[in-house]
């Protein structure tokens, strides 16, 4: 099969387009045929050089494609039925895996990080991972939405609660996250103040159903976010960015406002005033990802039409440096996706 292989750090450059053996699925495992593979900046961190991970690996945790065989033990999915894979792979024995909150389990791992993932022919997966991927997603919308819905899901209904007619501040619209936190939040009832770095971007989130669009290049958010509501601050702060928007985010919280963070692309050290973090009442809740459980329930609301793909571009496997690179120059609205 064809694969993209990092073997060593350095960037998009390193990215090895090769011929690897055809890899078999073991006891309780799946083969999938990749037609579709989500990019994500985990991926660029890991070419770059991510502290942890073991080389050589092939990248990527979304994945869509068909069952082309089943390992012993596995009495479904079938061979030939289109799956959407999880992200998540985990013990399924711990405490957290038996209570549907495999997410903290302690040997918990990620496709395309600690195993081999997507951006690949064929991919390995335990069955379990294998999820029916709805008639109403195709491959390239399905392979947009693993990590990011199942993120977004988390954070939005299960940690910062957010309810009808909240105000929640979403930075980074244009990202993937982004783009569905701005879906996710409308269909919570909420009111959504979108934050890009161009006017453009701030258009097409407007179009995906922000309620107002903050240019975090020439506006102050939190001035403009205090503005929006009366002077009050936003209820939840949807933050993803890290060091470069952090403090900023804090200050546009009202007293007892909820931030939710799932990562730091920008830095991952940000201050905190303790004192204004008591006196404000301030909650601040971190996520590295969801559950399969967050992802089934949230996939429910993609066959409907009240949450859809947002796929910015796609791009061949071979030419996987490119894709990378339109992440890096932040040039993308929604997902980008590869095509093996």
């Amino acid at each position: 099969m064809k694969a993209i292989v990092i073997r060593e750090p350095g960037g998009s450059e390193t990215l090895s387009y090769e011929e690897l053996p055809d890899p078999e699925p073991g006891p309780g495992e799946v083969l999938v045929r990749v037609r579709a593979a989500g990019v994500n900046h985990l991926d660029l961190f890991m070419s770059w050089g991510l502290p942890g991970i073991e080389l050589p690996i092939v990248p990527g945790g979304d994945v869509a494609g068909e069952v082309v065989a089943v390992g012993p033990g596995v009495s479904a999915p079938h061979t030939g039925e289109r799956v959407i894979i999880s992200p998540v792979l985990t013990c399924g024995q711990c405490r957290w895996c038996l209570v549907g909150e495999d997410n903290f389990c302690p040997k918990w791992r990620q496709l395309g990080r600690g195993v081999n993932g997507g951006y690949a022919q064929l991919c390995v997966v335990p069955a379990v991972n294998a999820l029916p991927l709805p008639q109403a997603l195709d491959f390239v919308g399905a392979a947009s939405l693993p990590i990011v819905l199942t993120t977004v899901w988390h954070m939005l209904v299960k940690l910062a609660r957010l309810q009808l007619s909240e105000t929640v501040l979403v930075w980074g619209a244009g990202s993937g996250v982004g783009s569905m936190a701005i879906q996710v939040s409308k269909l919570l009832g909420a009111r959504v103040l979108a934050a890009a770095s161009s006017d453009e971007k701030l258009k097409r989130a407007i179009a995906l159903g922000a309620d107002a669009g903050l240019n975090h290049s020439t506006q102050d958010i939190p001035r403009e976010a205090r503005r929006l509501t009366e002077g009050q601050g936003v209820d939840v702060v949807f933050e993803h960015v890290g060091e470069a928007t952090w403090e900023r985010s804090l200050r546009a919280l009202r007293r007892g406002g909820r931030l939710v963070t799932c990562g730091a692309t920008t830095g991952n050290r940000g201050k905190v005033n303790l004192d204004a973090l008591f006196w404000n009442n301030t909650h601040i809740l971190g996520n590295r990802v969801g559950s399969k459980g967050d992802l089934l329930e949230a996939l429910r609301f993609c066959t409907t039409g009240q949450l859809r793909p947002v796929v910015d571009s796609t791009y061949p496997l071979v030419k996987a440096a490119l894709a990378h690179q339109r992440l890096e120059a932040r040039e993308q609205f929604g997902k980008v996706v590869l095509l093996p």
